[in-house]
């Protein structure tokens, strides 16, 4: 018989179960025991399976962005901007406060990740959570240059703000905030998002708009008092 010995456990079920564990005790917080216990291996095994616990990581990583984390990717497929706001959103409601999954995000908890051993990690993770904001910045800039935002929204502003509400979104849930509250949360968020502005309401206001008074009438017969509003925009010279 030639080759190796086949491997006795399932490499893909190994690996969702480490990211459940690095999910709930953050990567500093997760010792090797931690992982072969959860994972059914030996240290050999995992080293031949998925390398050092710095490299298990990266696989985890690659794991929650394109399985748990895919919403963040999937919004900016939206037609519309303010869809794209409201999946993002709701889906890291959905992520972080899920009934089976870990509360918080991965990627929140361990940009934190501190000391001379865990450096390499905290850039990574930096490097893939400023990935998805630059794409969202590239979604924005499109929207704006479609018309679906102001013309004097600010793309990068407006990527980083929605990265700061996700972020507050996770770091609540890890607290135990209730759903409820998360909801809300996401709610007031998508009340200050800008939204296209119709041509007529533009003009309407520009300087070159002023209201006038409604002319009393001319007429010598009395009438009964007007319901209109004692005024109506008009379009004068601008000043």
């Amino acid at each position: 018989m030639t080759g190796g010995r086949p491997r006795q456990f399932d490499p893909d079920a190994a690996l969702d179960r480490a990211l459940e564990v690095f999910w709930r005790q953050g990567y500093e917080g997760t010792a090797l025991s931690d992982l072969t216990e959860a994972m059914g291996i030996n240290r050999p095994s995992l080293y031949a399976a998925f390398g050092n616990k710095e490299d298990l990581f990266g696989k985890v990583l690659d794991r929650y962005l394109d399985g748990p984390g895919a919403y963040a990717a999937h919004a900016l497929d939206r037609p519309s901007v303010l869809e794209v706001a409201e999946a993002l959103v709701n889906g890291a409601i959905e992520l972080t406060a899920g009934l089976n999954t870990p509360r918080g995000c991965l990627l929140v908890s361990n940009v934190h990740a501190c000391g001379p051993d865990t450096d390499s990690i905290r850039r990574e993770v930096i490097a893939r959570r400023k990935a998805h904001t630059d794409a969202l910045t590239h979604r924005l800039e499109r929207a704006r240059a479609e018309g679906d935002l102001p013309v004097d929204a600010d793309p990068k502003a407006l990527a980083y703000f929605m990265a700061a509400i996700t972020d507050g979104i996770a770091t609540q849930a890890a607290n135990g905030c209730e759903l409820e509250d998360l909801r809300h949360i996401a709610n007031l968020a998508l009340r200050t998002w800008p939204t296209r502005i119709p041509t007529w309401a533009a003009d309407l206001s520009r300087p070159a708009y002023r209201a006038r008074p409604i002319p009393a009438p001319t007429s010598k017969t009395t009438s009964a008092p007007s319901t209109r509003s004692s005024w109506i925009p008009t379009r004068t010279k601008p000043y």
